[in-house]
């Protein structure tokens, strides 16, 4: 399922929802451990997980180049919110039954010609999560991105013809 793209007042914002027949807590901790969170994002490294703590992003390129991105909001095993280029992204974790909801949210200030291929990127780092938290690990799935990017574009360029 793609995610939902709506305008907001500050830009836009991209909703994924996924729902998993896992707890929380191991919900929680695929997304934040380590070991776990580069099986789904092989990029991100949690350097202090906390408001206010830091990540890394590690460009894997095989130069040993990082930047160093903001965690702006946290609450353990309930919602973690870091910086996303010029806008951020933001997990967030209901438990619903014996299962657990969870929103991934892009805020995005401005829409650009990046910005389907950053979507098809989260919605191929969320098949990946899944294979992670089922003990499952996959390798990126080249194919998968190119389908979804190509269905970005179309949900995208509706909003970028808009601000023409």
């Amino acid at each position: 399922m793609l995610a939902i793209v709506e305008k907001t007042e500050k830009g836009y914002l991209a909703t994924f929802e996924r729902r998993f027949k896992s707890s929380v807590e191991a919900v929680w901790s695929t997304l934040t451990q380590n070991d776990k969170l580069q099986q789904w994002m092989p990029n991100l490294e949690v350097v202090d997980l906390r408001k206010n703590g830091t990540m890394k992003f590690n460009m894997n390129d095989g130069t040993g180049n990082s930047f160093e991105i903001a965690i702006l909001d946290f609450q353990a095993q309930s919602y973690w919110q870091f910086e996303w280029g010029d806008g951020s992204v933001r997990f967030e974790l209901e438990p619903v039954e014996n299962e657990c909801v969870l929103l991934l949210k892009e805020y995005v200030p401005d829409l650009n010609d990046h910005i389907p291929k950053d979507l098809a990127g989260w919605q191929v780092c969320l098949e990946m999560f899944q294979a992670a938290l089922e003990g499952k690990p996959m390798d990126f799935p080249k194919e998968s991105w190119e389908a979804h990017y190509k269905a970005y574009q179309k949900k995208i360029n509706p909003f970028l013809n808009e601000e023409k």
